[in-house]
């Protein structure tokens, strides 16, 4: 779990969301219409070694109705149950986002969840609590030969070889160059072993062919299978409609390769994404692996500024929590990059709507990214992905907390912008309304594109439903499920904004220092005691504290915390006083807070050295 290990070195309560009394927007339920491709692959972590006790591939074809149900034929290749074929029918709810769930085929019960475009699905079933699963679908696209041509990025995964013990596994990265007519020639091959340590082992695999029947493809590598040095055997091949996306893995094995037809794109606007992630940096210490599946939704800017979440889940320590972060990448970068800060080797499309990334040992994995839909509508229309923490910006599939500060995005949402005069925020300004549960939320701003509110504190966990009014006409509602908790750093140009206690602002040219206090402002702690009205300030006496424990860290050392809960006199706002923990090195450190199910780092402070 490369990302997690490395951003916070303290572990977390966790809790699942309970079902609410809302139900999730299905009116994107025909954004999943007609014949996919899919792979799904399994994993059960049998101890806290990080040793696989069961794994499962599943592949084939699901029929989906366009109107909430499908039909599914599949092969089934289980380590406990052997190999079969299967049918099964099931449901599923996609919003008007690309975003939702669909019924999981193999494990009756639990849901993937996951989100949608241009014909392609990727998620993960997060909150099952037992195994880790990555879920890939395309729709049908009657590939031939002719299909698959041009050069290729293919990112592998081999999570569970021979016995399933984590020092086996592998991932690798290959390159290949199908000309239309059923040849490949040589693929190159760079693989990361996790008993190979960082050391990376480059091979060449030749003569390599494929072919389509059905649409269906067979990627045929006739070198044999060596695990830690390529890509075994004979591979089933899906490829998405355009042809700039292909995904499958072996047929009676639990890998899974996804790539994407390379080119001179860069990364920009809004991303869907998944992968599987497994750090293995503590192997060579005794230490167990750590495996991860995870989906999500990122934002990639014009500055090489990235702002992320990560739905994930880790079976042994940490359980299902939202991950919010930041992350960058090369201005300019034309086909790919590599981001030292999360250990991963990217590769992107020619015309930059799909982004696969590798893991670098230890810390190994495999995900892709694909562009969301552009998403438009007349009169009051509230952005189905418009809905934003005012802290972090993390997108939409972060979720809400009660009491957090968000943002609405949109067109139409008011006449102008007005901004409340003071505290309590009311729960109407300039005609304007936000429902949320049909509840009045008390409104810090308003403006014709981006509204200000927060989110009642009544507001019951499990899914909520999202409305404006403006003078009368109603917006159209959108759903987002609520968190316990959903913290987030405010910060301006990159830093965190915090106090000393002298109330001067930390800054490069005043940072803090080892075992001084800080008042770090941010939202989504959730629940206060005592607690307050929607809108109004919070008390001076006595304060009002989150109820939630609230932990935090700088530069990975846990930093102790004195208060977490509202700001007095100020409405909208909580503080974390915290202290900054000795051994943290000088320079920018990353500050992580979290909470029960949620965690962000996405701030640096600056700190010096007494």
């Amino acid at each position: 779990m490369s990302r997690l290990a490395r951003a916070v070195s303290f572990l977390i309560l966790v809790t699942a969301w309970p079902a609410g009394a809302q139900v999730w927007d299905n009116s994107g339920n025909s954004k999943l219409s007609g014949v996919y491709y899919f792979r799904e692959v399994f994993y059960i972590v049998g101890d806290q070694y990080g040793d696989i006790a069961r794994a499962v591939a599943l592949y084939g074809s699901i029929n989906f109705s366009g109107s909430g149900t499908y039909s599914l034929t599949a092969t089934a290749v289980d380590s406990s149950a052997g190999s079969g074929t299967i049918t099964k029918t099931g449901t599923y709810s996609i919003s008007a986002s690309g975003y939702g769930f669909l019924s999981n085929p193999y494990s009756t019960g639990d849901l993937i969840y996951g989100l949608v475009s241009n014909g392609v699905f990727i998620g993960s079933s997060t909150e099952n609590g037992s195994f880790n699963d990555l879920f890939i679908a395309a729709a049908s696209s009657g590939a031939s030969n002719a299909s698959f041509q041009g050069s290729y990025s293919l990112a592998y995964m081999n999570t569970a070889p021979g016995s399933g013990d984590p020092t086996e596994a592998y991932d690798a990265l290959a390159t290949l160059n199908p000309n239309g007519a059923g040849t490949a020639g040589t693929m190159n091959v760079t693989a990361y072993a996790a008993n190979n340590g960082s050391t990376p082992i480059s091979r060449s695999e030749t003569n390599v062919r494929y072919g389509f029947s059905n649409g269906i493809g067979s990627l045929v590598i006739p070198a044999p299978a060596n695990p830690s040095s390529g890509i075994p055997g004979t591979q089933v091949l899906y490829i998405s409609p355009d042809g700039n996306l292909i995904f499958g893995g072996s047929p009676g094995y639990w890998d899974m390769f996804v790539g994407v037809r390379t080119g001179s794109g860069t990364p920009g606007g809004l991303y869907y994404q998944a992968g599987i992630q497994e750090d293995v940096s503590q192997i060579a210490s005794g230490g167990g692996a750590l495996l991860t599946t995870f989906y999500g939704s990122l934002v990639a800017v014009n500055n090489g500024t990235i702002i992320a979440h990560q739905r994930l889940f880790e079976r042994v320590l940490f359980g299902s929590q939202d991950y919010s972060y930041s992350d960058s990448f090369p201005a300019g970068a034309s086909g790919g990059y590599t981001d030292s800060k999360t250990s991963t080797q990217y590769a992107v499309s020619q015309d930059g709507a799909l982004r696969v990334g590798l893991g670098i040992a230890p810390f190994l994995g495999v995900e892709v990214a694909l562009r969301g839909p552009a998403l438009n509508g007349s009169g009051v229309f509230l952005d189905p992905t418009g809905v934003q923490s005012s802290a972090t910006f993390a997108p939409f599939t972060a979720g809400l907390a009660r009491g957090e500060l968000i943002l609405l995005n949109g067109s139409g949402l008011a006449d102008q912008f007005v901004q409340a005069s003071g505290a309590p925020f009311p729960p109407m300004l300039g005609g304007v309304q936000v429902l949320i549960n049909n509840v009045p939320a008390a409104l810090y701003y308003v403006s014709p594109t981006v509204i200000a509110v927060l989110v009642p504190y009544g507001t019951a966990s499990g899914i909520a439903q999202i409305q404006v009014v403006n003078k009368g006409t109603s917006s159209n509602a959108i759903t987002a499920f609520v968190r316990t908790t959903a913290p987030g750093v405010f910060v301006a140009n990159g830093y965190g904004i915090a106090q000393h206690l002298d109330y001067s602002l930390v800054t490069p040219g005043n940072p803090a220092h080892p075992g001084e206090s800080l008042l770090v402002y941010v939202t989504g702690l959730g629940d206060v005691f005592p607690a307050i009205a929607d809108g109004a300030p919070g008390p001076a006496n006595p304060l009002s504290n989150a109820t939630n424990t609230i932990v935090a860290a700088l530069g990975g050392i846990s930093a102790n915390i004195s208060f977490a809960g509202l700001v007095p006199t100020i409405a909208g706002d909580y503080v974390v006083v915290l202290t900054v923990p000795d051994g943290v090195a000088t320079g920018d450190a990353l500050l992580s807070i979290a909470g029960p199910d949620s965690y962000t780092a996405a701030a640096l402070l600056p700190v010096a050295t007494p």
